[in-house]
């Protein structure tokens, strides 16, 4: 064997770790960087080079099966486990590709949105942020995750504060965040604390062997309620979610683009991860709370949230509350997953999905704040014929929130409805249907404004979005139609993870 051949063979070995170290170490680098736009170019380059490691992970996990990545050589449960399975590869790979395609966007709207000397610091905030996700995902260690979840959440509040430059409120939504942030993440500390102290392992492969033996415990069922209630708080569930509607409204552009394509999706990985691998089926309570927990929580979030956002006249809150009401369908799909491999598959595509069409739909309003300085309703009167490229991408993005046949939306709704009839809750699968009508409201209402609605006389000129601006989007709404189209590869691997979580559950 060649020196060059072994030295890439040790690399490949290398690559659970590099994913998360290559950001963070990268993020105080950036810190130390005074040059005009190299700070951002940096930042570009260690995502596309995480995109690259998150691929190769998948396809090497695909092809070979887990990876286990013991750190400093320490053997787990003792040592701190990278443990890659096709579940958190594939959304590996969606955190770092969204991340990705965001930051060419992040380029220009940051330099209106931000002041230029502190530049440096956001993009270091970025890169914690984003390294933070990795970490949270890449991990097979309980209290590891819990490090890196607060790593991402102390650079996030700082990347919503960013927003004040633009609107004061950015920094009470900053300090809500925190507050509740703060909260979710102690009450998964303390759950964790429970289960060390019946188990005495932190490694999550360990602990899912071990807490069968103490199911019968009440302090399972305690940190049960406090781990689901943390991470619920983290990923905005229904009804967790008061943080999220400002939090999006007055961060800047690209951060608000950033955090709905992969934060709130890291948050709902952390919680499937705990609800299938660490207690699984056979902690007899699971099966009852996402009965009769889950299922009424995200029929609530589906309606309630989708109904807060038709009342919405500023086009991020509407995008955030229909956030709140999209995650509804995946935590729906967790809950039927207990008598089918359907409902859980639906839940993962539509993670896939939501990102792609989320984020398009935050790209498209933060180019025309870009223009505007406003996302408001009556603000964007007659801009349609203006910035058609611009409301293109939000078409596009919107029909595939709704779920019409074509866009990717579609497909993992799709899924779900089947998973509904599958298990004989015929109400069900009519209340998805019904909760999607919903969505053409809000959406309509946009494009009602910017369509129908008379320019006003007095208006200024008012051109389309600089190309580095509308090329993201119309990235993301192209990838929405194509895995609308040719979801195969998508709904194969959604499908094996699903199986693997499913295998662990039970």
């Amino acid at each position: 064997m060649s020196t060059s051949s072994g030295l890439a063979m040790g690399l490949v070995a290398q690559l659970p770790a590099l994913q998360v170290v290559v950001p963070l170490l990268a993020a105080p680098v950036c810190s130390l960087m005074r040059v005009r736009h190299l700070p951002w170019a940096f930042t570009l380059a260690v995502t596309a080079a995480t995109f690259l490691i998150s691929l190769a992970l998948l396809l090497e996990v695909l092809a070979g099966g887990t990876i286990s990545y013991h750190m400093g050589g320490w053997q787990p449960p003792f040592g701190i486990e990278y443990r890659i399975d096709v579940f958190n590869a594939f959304v590996l790979l969606i955190v770092s590709a969204l991340a990705l395609v965001v930051l060419p966007f992040a380029k220009r709207s940051v330099e209106r949105e931000v002041p230029a000397s502190t530049h440096a610091l956001f993009y270091t905030m970025w890169l914690a942020c984003f390294a933070g996700l990795l970490g949270v995902v890449a991990t097979g260690d309980a209290f590891n995750l819990f490090v890196f979840i607060e790593i991402s959440s102390l650079a996030t509040y700082v990347l919503i504060a960013k927003g004040s430059g633009n609107d004061r409120r950015a920094l009470t939504a900053s300090f809500h965040y925190l507050i509740m942030g703060t909260i979710g993440a102690t009450l998964y500390l303390i759950g964790l604390g429970f289960l060390y102290m019946l188990t005495g392992t932190l490694n999550m492969a360990d602990l899912a062997e071990r807490l069968p033996s103490v199911e019968d415990n009440r302090a399972v069922i305690v940190a049960f309620a406090f781990i689901t209630i943390g991470l619920g708080l983290k990923a905005a569930m229904f009804p967790l979610h008061t943080w999220l509607p400002n939090a999006y409204a007055y961060a800047p552009s690209a951060v608000t683009a950033f955090l709905a394509s992969t934060a709130t999706k890291v948050a709902v990985y952390a919680l499937i991860r705990m609800l299938f691998t660490i207690f699984g089926f056979d902690v007899g309570f699971e099966v009852e709370i996402l009965t009769y927990v889950f299922l009424p929580l995200a029929l609530a979030a589906m309606f309630s949230a989708s109904i807060a956002a038709i009342l919405q006249e500023d086009m991020k809150r509407m995008l955030a509350y229909s956030s709140v009401a999209q995650l509804g369908y995946i935590v729906l799909g967790l809950s039927l997953s207990l008598t089918s491999e359907s409902g859980l598959t639906a839940s993962l595509l539509h993670l896939f999905n939501h990102a792609l069409m989320k984020g398009a739909a935050f790209l498209a309003v933060g180019a025309i704040f870009y223009r505007l300085g406003t996302v408001n309703l009556a603000g964007i009167a007659g801009l349609g014929r203006r910035m058609p490229w611009t409301f293109g991408v939000f078409i596009v993005a919107g029909l595939a929130l709704i779920g019409v046949p074509g866009t990717a939306g579609f497909v993992s709704k799709w899924y779900l409805v089947g998973a509904a009839i599958q298990a004989g809750l015929w109400p069900i699968a009519a209340l998805i249907v019904m909760s999607s009508l919903l969505a053409v409201l809000y959406i309509w209402r946009t494009i009602e404004a910017a369509f129908f609605r008379p320019l006003p006389e007095d208006a200024d000129e008012v051109r389309e979005a600089p190309l580095s601006l509308l090329l993201p989007g119309i990235v993301l709404a192209a990838a929405c139609i194509v895995f609308g189209i040719h979801a195969a590869p998508i709904v194969e691997v959604a499908q094996t993870a699903a199986g693997a979580l499913l295998g662990q559950a039970q």
